[in-house]
């Protein structure tokens, strides 16, 4: 499996670089990163270190390395800016004396205006940063990504509710390519080790971060997997090892390529969804001045929008049916390879993180996810 690191090591490889500067220690092209529970060190190249504003703070530069061709974050230009301010009766002893600021290119929750940044990557600074910072003194760590604003353009992250940047929500050191084969594998082996456990039957599919952050903060009693974009395969492999159920949660820009026959979701292989959701249009009887504007934008959630101002009722209609139309197809694809009576379940959420539609299987689950 091709792989590499995730975007938290070489932030904290900067930022390592740049406190150790501020503090007087000498610059090395690169930093040892320990990974919080584990047993080893990974080696991060750092691109430069200087002192900046008469020596008061210290700017670090890295280029993230993913090791993925396809990856966003690929050859990703970081600056950390650390800074150090003295505890004192305005500025008291704190339980972890590190400030993390998300400054230009970063992404913050638009709901809280807090910096959107997973546990695993504030484990890993903490990790990496609290033994060099001098004692009676708190740290202020900005984080720039001077093109982020822009790649985030390119990215889910709005639908998130995330705003200004691309986030920082790596959940692991290493990196894996989510269209590579080995990630079905990796999958298939996670499914193995659940139905051999005290597994009742049921099984939630979600894909990628945000699903499966909002996926943990749902009432959900059933176990999770995070799967990569062989959803087909999986489900396929689902049935294979005879599981009852299998609810497929996600976003409606990635569920809607089920409805549409699409079982590989990588975008950079296939694509479709304008199109998938114009045929569900049409069957609906939406007017064709209406089909003519949703065929040419860009997003699904553009085209919700759209639906919604001309009618909310058919709109409606229009998402209830691709809710179904995704279990109705998933089920027929694994009965192409496997004869099974296996239950597809769909629940989908949209771009501000609300559960808003359930197939007809779904509806028996979705009390569970709101």
């Amino acid at each position: 499996m091709k792989k590499g690191f995730s975007l938290p090591l070489w932030v904290a490889g900067a930022a390592r670089s740049a406190l150790k500067k501020l503090v007087g220690l000498q610059f090395e092209n690169y930093e040892l990163i320990k990974i919080p529970h584990e047993a080893k060190e990974i080696k991060i190249e750092i691109h430069s270190v200087g002192l900046l504003k008469d020596e008061s703070c210290a700017l670090g530069i890295a280029f993230a390395k993913s090791g993925l061709d396809l990856d966003i974050t690929q050859n990703l230009e970081i600056w950390t800016i650390a800074s150090l301010e003295k505890i004192s009766f305005s500025n008291p002893v704190q339980k972890i004396p590190i400030n993390i600021i998300a400054g230009s290119g970063v992404g913050i929750k638009k709901s809280t205006s807090e910096i959107c940044m997973s546990d695993f990557a504030k484990r890993v600074l903490y990790e990496n940063l609290l033994d060099i910072i001098p004692e009676g003194f708190n740290l202020n760590l900005e984080i720039i990504f001077p093109n982020g604003e822009f790649l985030a353009e390119r990215t889910s992250n709005k639908s998130f509710g995330i705003v200004d940047g691309l986030s920082i929500i790596g959940t692991s050191a290493e990196t894996y390519s989510s269209a590579s084969p080995d990630q079905l594998e990796e999958a298939k082996i996670n499914l193995a080790k659940l139905v051999k456990n005290d597994f009742k039957g049921e099984v939630v599919f979600v894909i990628g971060e945000n699903g499966l952050n909002l996926a943990k903060n749902s009432n959900i009693m059933f176990p999770i997997i995070k799967v990569g974009n062989w959803i087909g395969p999986l489900i396929v492999d689902a049935a294979i090892k005879n599981v009852k159920t299998v609810i497929l949660f996600g976003y409606h820009g990635k569920l809607i390529k089920l409805a549409g026959g699409i079982f590989h979701t990588h975008n950079h292989l296939a694509d479709g969804r304008i199109e998938i959701l114009v045929s569900l249009a049409v069957k609906e009887k939406v007017p064709p001045e209406i089909l003519f504007k949703l065929s040419h934008l860009n997003t699904l959630e553009d085209a919700l929008l759209i639906l919604e101002r001309f009618n909310e009722s058919i709109a409606k209609k229009v998402f209830q049916n691709l809710s179904n139309t995704i279990e109705k197809r998933s089920f027929a694809y694994v009965n192409r390879y496997v004869k099974t009576d296996i239950e597809i379940a769909s629940i989908i959420f949209d771009r501000k993180r609300e559960v808003r539609w359930a197939g007809t299987n779904g509806n028996k689950y979705i009390s569970h996810f709101q």
